[in-house]
């Protein structure tokens, strides 16, 4: 089942399995902004990401003495147990609890709750977690949306390129086959606000970076004037990544990452985990904003 709400300038879909956005559209132009899911190619739109980000070392964690295989990316990706919770004029609600199966691979006891909102030319995306254990609570998020690359016959994939909002010295860390994060850096962004695509950028996988100054990234084309934003100043890490040869690029704001490859598997002490105290309730946000 997919729900949709519109405004005056845009109309967004939203699958109710895994709360997976799956369309932004201009009411104006027709255009879509999204990457089609092509399953030949990446059968995916806009893929939740909670309570994990990316790989986990030997398939699981450990916590409090037990094993537990949290999946990659995590529960919420592709979970028919997600449900339409809210409908406005300009919103959608969704929410996933805890239960028996979830337990099972990850012990926190959960609500997770996401909203998508339109205000004017922007997409809000809103997330909440509460905590309903008696203990602290474990747990990443973040976003993954593929944005359609080129937006235009006419262009080609190298026309485009990110544009970061401040002049960055960063490096993308390496990751190897098996998804794992390794103590490698390479340099990608050397005092320069600009990423240029290219169908080999995404070779080696993903680029992570950890250090960005910028919170705030566009996509752009030397040719036309449509601007994709993706603002994300509550998400410490990015994540930009295509599949070779896709038509799309992903912007991922993340609240985590993937383990290192030298990961003693310890849930607790895994970098970018975040903790939540019993009965306390997270808040984060990222929007993307199209102009055209």
């Amino acid at each position: 089942m997919n729900y949709s709400i519109q405004n005056d300038h845009l109309k967004i879909a939203v699958q109710e399995t895994g709360a997976e956005l799956c369309q932004i559209q201009s009411t104006v132009t027709g255009k879509d902004f999204l990457w089609n899911a092509d399953p030949s190619v990446w059968a995916s739109y806009a893929p939740v990401l909670f309570p994990v980000i990316g790989a986990i070392k030997n398939g699981f964690v450990k916590y409090n003495g037990s094993e537990y295989a949290v999946p990659r990316h995590g529960m919420v990706r592709n979970n028919a147990n997600v449900k339409l919770t809210s409908q406005t004029t300009d919103s959608l609600t969704f929410a996933l609890e805890y239960n028996e199966e979830t337990l099972a691979i990850y012990p926190f006891k959960f609500k997770f709750q996401i909203t998508y909102r339109l205000e004017g030319k922007k997409v809000v995306v809103d997330h909440k977690v509460l905590n309903h254990g008696g203990s602290e609570m474990l747990f990443s998020l973040g976003g993954h949306p593929a944005f359609k690359c080129p937006l235009h016959e006419d262009e080609v994939y190298e026309d485009y390129y990110l544009e970061f909002e401040a002049i960055e010295n960063d490096s993308t860390w390496i990751l190897e086959k098996n998804g794992l994060v390794s103590n490698t850096t390479k340099p990608v962004l050397e005092h320069t606000n600009v990423l240029h695509l290219n169908n080999h950028l995404f070779d080696n996988d993903a680029l992570i970076f950890k250090h960005l100054i910028s919170k705030r990234v566009s996509l752009r084309s030397t040719k036309s004037g449509q601007v994709i934003t993706v603002s994300y100043k509550d998400f410490p890490y990015l994540g930009i990544w295509a599949k070779p040869g896709g038509h799309f690029v992903c912007i991922e704001p993340w609240l985590g990452i993937a383990d290192s490859a030298d990961s003693d598997q310890n849930f607790a002490t895994k970098e970018g985990i975040l903790k939540l105290e019993a009965g306390g309730t997270f808040e984060a946000s990222f929007t993307i904003e199209i102009n055209e």
